[in-house]
């Protein structure tokens, strides 16, 4: 099962899947960009923000993204997956930069990952308040370095853009206890693996 965690940085989506790796058993971690040797240069890239072109930077997105699936993705959906960012971030990001149609770039997301989408996604979302209090304790990188209005642009996106599409999903809001936001995702995620048991053995 394949399960996505989505929102803006520092809305709490590390901290929930180091947690919830403790709870399941062989369950992957990886995240995008940087989950591959690929996906790791181009986050040098990507996150220096120093390309002029936004559909480059739309199109080396993807292209972590397409050998994501392939290395890690595809070959592990017998087992747990919790990835810290995907393709909704992709679809958020380059909406948020103008000039791009969501259907197009659903599109391109489905043809970087062989049209197989997520089985879930745990979407966060986080009050300007809170952004502001925890993106001032760290060191920003270029994209972050955007500023706040532009975050939570991305965030509106992420919301809208989840709205339109078949996938389940479930929202947190990034200002709550941890512990209470981690037994809200682990309880959804039990609930989905044992839909899809049982769906499985209808077979």
């Amino acid at each position: 099962m394949y399960v996505l965690f989505e929102g803006i940085d520092t809305c709490g989506k590390s901290t929930q899947i180091e947690l919830l790796s403790d709870r399941f058993d062989d369950v992957i971690l990886t995240k995008e960009p940087g989950g591959t040797p690929l996906g790791q240069q181009l986050r040098e890239i990507l996150l220096q923000d120093r390309l002029h072109s936004k559909r480059a930077e739309l199109l080396l997105f993807l292209a972590d993204r397409a050998e994501h699936y392939i290395q890690i993705i595809k070959p592990n959906m017998d087992k747990l997956i919790l990835s810290d960012r995907g393709f909704l971030s992709g679809i958020s990001y380059a909406l948020a930069n103008g000039d791009f149609v969501f259907e197009e770039l659903l599109e391109l997301n489905r043809f970087a990952l062989e049209n197989h989408l997520p089985n879930l996604v745990i979407l966060f979302i986080a009050d300007q308040e809170t952004l502001m209090q925890r993106t001032s304790a760290k060191t920003l990188d270029g994209i972050e370095l955007r500023g706040l209005e532009y975050l939570l642009q991305v965030q509106d996106h992420m919301h809208q853009s989840l709205q339109k599409l078949s996938i389940p999903y479930l929202l947190i809001n990034a200002s709550e206890e941890i512990e209470k936001i981690h037994q809200k995702i682990y309880t959804k995620i039990l609930e989905a693996i044992l839909e899809a048991q049982t769906e499985h053995n209808n077979y």
